[in-house]
C-alpha cells in the first residue's frame, strides 16, 4: 500500500494543502479591482505614447516624466519633470502608501501583462524569496540618486556649493536623450518583464531590482494608509493567493492587524477578493512603529543567500555597460535572473527530486528531459554572462589606459608621428590599451562604438595612422551627430598630417555636416584647402572660425600668415589678437609652431619657436633637430 503523499511507484508528488473556505465559495473569488488596475495602467502607456507622438510631430515637449531624471536635478542642477514627478510620488506615498507603484507604472503594466500570459499558458508565476536581494533596490536607488552629491562633495571646489545652480529643464527638444536606443529597450523590456517575471515571480523586476521602488519601500514603512483586517478574518489565504506582490497578506495581518511588508503596492486585490470584507484600505498606526518579529519561514539558507548574492554582484559587472550597450537597470535585471539561475542549477544538481512550475526536472535522481533543456539554458544562460564578463574587462583595461594618457591631442596631432612625445612607460601602457581592445573587439558579438576612437587613437599614438584611420572610419559609420563629428575630425585631421588632402578634405566636410559649429573641424579644413591651393576658401575657413570664437590662437595666426602672403592689409590685427590669446607655455607655442610650419609660414612659425625656447630651453634642441627635417 503507498505512503500517503506518494504514488504507487513511490516518487514523491506535491500534496496541495486546502484554503479554507467558510464562504460557501468553492473558488477564489476574481478581484473587482483588477480590471480598473489595468484600465489604469493601460491609460498610463496610451498617455506615453501620446508624449511620444507629440515630440515627434511638434519637434518640442514636457522632458520625459521618468524617476530616472531627477539624477540630473541632483547632479547638474536641471529641475525637469521627472524629478518633479518622482518628489510627489515620494510624497503620496509617504501619505497613502505604496500605490504609485501598483497603479502609475508602465514597468508594472509589462510584468502584470506577462503574468497574464503565462496564466492563461497554465503557468503562474512562484515567488522568489532571497533576503539579501531585497537590498538591490535600495542599493541602486542610493547609487543613482544619492552618490552623485556624495560624489561632488568629495570633488568639488570649496568655493562651490554642494547643489548646483537650479535650472529650468522642464520643457525639452530632445526626448529621447537619455532614453536607450531601441535595439537596447526591446530587449531591455522583455527582460525586466517577462524573464523576471518568468523566474522570479508576478513583480520579480520591483522586489528585487527597481531602484526607484527602492525608495517607495523606505517611505512606505512610514505610510500611515495601509492593507488593515477587522475582526471578521478567518485567514482563508485568498488575500495572499491573489496578491501578486508577492506579499503573504494572511500572515501580516493576522500578526499585525495590517500589511507592513514594504513590497506592498496597494493593488486592493486582496481587498476584494476577502470573502469576509475583513480587508480595507485605512489610515492609522504606520508600520515602522510596529514591532517586527522575525520570520521563521526562509526557503534559503544562509549558505543559498551568499551564492545568490555572489552571482547578482558577479552577473551585474560582467554585463554593465558591455558594449557600451546594457544600461543599468538592463544589467540588474539579468543579474537577478543569474542569481535564481545559479541558485537553481545547484539545487537541481544536489537534489535527486526537483520541479520547476509543473515539470519535473530531476526525479528519483534522474534528470528529465524539461531538466536536461533547463541545464541547457543554465549552461547558455551563465556561458553568455561569463562571456560578457571577458568582453567587459578588457574594454576596462583599454578604457584605463586611454584615460591614463597625458599627451595632449594638439601636441600629438601637430605632426604624422607623435612618438617622440611618449616615454617608454606610456608606450607600454598603450600597446597594453590597444591589446586589451583587441581581445574585446575579436571576442564580442557586437561592436563597442564608443572604444572604437579610443582604440583608434592609442593605435595613432602607437605610430600605426592606417589603422587609427580604419577604426575611425567603422566608428563614424555607426555614429551620429556629436560623436560621428569628432571621429571625422580625427580623421581629417590625421589625414592632413600624412598628406592626404582630398581625403581630409571628405572627412571635414562631412563632420561640419553632421556639426556646423565644430570649430576645430573648419579650422582643419582651413589647413586643407590651403594645402590644396585654395587659399580664398582656406581664409574664409579661418575667419568663419574666429567669428565663433575670436580668441583662437591657431586660427588667428594662420589669418595672420595668409594675409601677408595674399597681401591683405588686416594680418596685424589677426597677429595681435593671437599674441593677447597666446599663453606664456612652452608646449603650447610649440604646437602653433608647428601647425604654421605644417603650411609653410615659416616666419611666424619661427616666432612661436623661439618663444618656446624662451620658456623653457629644453626646447632650443628640438628647433636644431627640426632645421634638419625635411617639411
Amino acid at each position: 500500500m503507498a505512503k500517503s503523499g506518494c504514488d504507487p511507484n513511490n516518487k514523491k508528488v506535491r500534496k496541495e494543502l486546502p484554503v479554507l473556505n467558510t464562504s460557501g465559495k468553492a473558488d477564489i473569488a476574481h478581484s473587482r479591482t483588477s480590471r480598473w488596475r489595468a484600465f489604469a495602467l493601460i491609460l498610463v502607456n496610451l498617455l506615453m505614447v501620446a508624449h511620444i507622438i507629440q515630440w515627434w510631430l511638434m519637434g518640442t515637449t514636457v522632458s520625459p516624466i521618468e524617476p530616472s531624471e531627477a539624477m540630473f536635478t541632483l547632479r547638474d542642477g536641471f529641475v525637469n519633470a521627472g524629478f518633479i514627478f518622482f518628489s510627489l510620488a515620494i510624497l503620496a506615498t509617504l501619505i497613502f502608501g505604496r500605490f504609485v507603484c501598483g497603479w502609475g507604472c508602465h514597468v508594472i503594466a509589462l510584468q502584470d501583462l506577462c503574468a497574464w500570459i503565462l496564466k492563461k499558458m497554465g503557468l503562474k508565476p512562484r515567488p522568489f524569496r532571497s533576503r539579501l536581494l531585497m537590498y538591490v533596490p535600495l542599493i541602486a536607488a542610493l547609487y543613482m540618486f544619492v552618490w552623485p552629491t556624495v560624489s561632488r562633495a568629495l570633488t568639488k571646489p570649496p568655493s562651490e556649493p554642494l547643489i548646483p545652480q537650479f535650472t529650468n529643464h522642464i520643457i525639452t527638444t530632445d526626448f529621447w536623450a537619455t532614453f536607450p536606443p531601441v535595439a537596447v529597450a526591446i530587449p531591455f523590456l522583455f527582460i525586466c518583464g517577462f524573464v523576471t517575471v518568468y523566474f522570479l515571480g508576478s513583480k520579480g523586476f520591483c522586489t528585487y531590482g527597481c531602484p526607484y521602488g527602492g525608495f517607495f519601500a523606505v517611505a512606505d514603512k512610514f505610510a500611515p494608509g495601509r492593507i488593515r483586517v477587522t475582526d471578521a478574518c478567518n485567514e482563508c489565504g485568498h488575500c495572499t493567493a491573489t496578491c501578486t506582490s508577492n506579499v503573504k497578506v494572511h500572515a501580516e495581518v493576522k500578526q499585525y492587524g495590517m500589511v507592513v511588508d514594504a513590497g506592498c503596492m496597494k493593488c486592493m486585490d486582496c481587498v476584494s477578493v476577502c470573502p469576509n470584507d475583513a480587508l480595507y484600505w485605512g489610515f492609522g498606526k504606520p508600520s515602522v512603529a510596529i514591532e517586527k518579529k522575525a520570520a521563521a519561514d526562509h526557503p534559503l539558507t544562509w549558505t543559498d543567500e551568499i551564492i545568490v548574492a555572489a552571482s547578482f554582484v558577479l552577473s551585474y559587472f560582467a554585463v554593465w555597460n558591455v558594449y557600451q550597450l546594457v544600461p543599468m537597470l538592463m544589467a540588474i535585471g539579468i543579474a537577478i535572473v543569474t542569481a535564481f539561475v545559479v541558485y537553481k542549477t545547484l539545487r537541481l544538481a544536489s537534489s535527486p527530486n526537483n520541479a520547476f512550475y509543473h515539470f519535473a526536472l530531476r526525479s528519483s535522481g534522474k534528470f528529465t528531459a524539461y531538466g536536461l533543456i533547463f541545464l541547457a539554458f543554465s549552461a547558455i544562460w551563465l556561458g553568455l554572462n561569463i562571456h560578457s564578463g571577458y568582453v567587459r574587462y578588457h574594454e576596462y583595461r583599454g578604457n584605463q589606459a586611454f584615460e591614463s594618457l597625458t599627451i595632449p591631442d594638439e601636441l600629438a596631432l601637430a605632426e604624422a608621428d607623435p612618438r617622440q612625445w611618449i616615454e617608454s612607460e606610456t608606450a607600454e601602457i598603450i600597446r597594453g590599451g590597444i591589446a586589451n581592445y583587441s581581445r574585446a573587439a575579436d571576442a564580442g558579438l557586437f561592436t563597442n562604438v564608443d572604444a572604437l576612437p579610443k582604440y583608434a587613437w592609442l593605435e595613432y599614438l602607437n605610430g600605426e595612422p592606417d589603422r587609427a584611420l580604419e577604426l575611425l572610419a567603422k566608428a563614424a559609420e555607426r555614429q551620429s551627430g556629436e560623436a560621428k563629428a569628432i571621429s571625422l575630425y580625427y580623421s581629417g585631421a590625421i589625414r592632413n598630417r600624412l598628406g592626404r588632402f582630398q581625403e581630409a578634405k571628405a572627412d571635414l566636410n562631412a563632420a561640419l555636416a553632421e556639426r556646423p559649429d565644430l570649430i576645430l573641424a573648419r579650422e582643419e579644413l582651413g589647413e586643407t584647402l590651403w594645402q590644396m591651393g585654395d587659399r580664398e576658401e582656406a581664409f574664409k575657413m579661418w575667419l568663419d572660425a574666429v567669428l565663433g570664437n575670436q580668441n583662437l590662437v591657431i586660427s588667428n595666426n594662420f589669418l595672420a600668415g595668409a594675409s601677408a602672403v595674399m597681401g591683405k592689409s588686416d594680418g596685424s590685427a589677426y597677429e595681435r589678437r593671437a599674441e593677447q590669446a597666446t599663453p606664456r607655455d612652452a608646449l603650447f607655442n610649440w604646437v602653433v609652431g608647428l601647425r604654421l610650419r605644417n603650411v609653410g609660414m615659416d616666419e611666424l612659425a619661427d616666432k612661436h619657436f623661439r618663444r618656446a625656447a624662451l620658456i623653457d630651453s629644453s626646447f632650443r634642441q628640438r628647433i636644431e633637430q627640426l632645421k634638419q627635417r625635411p617639411q
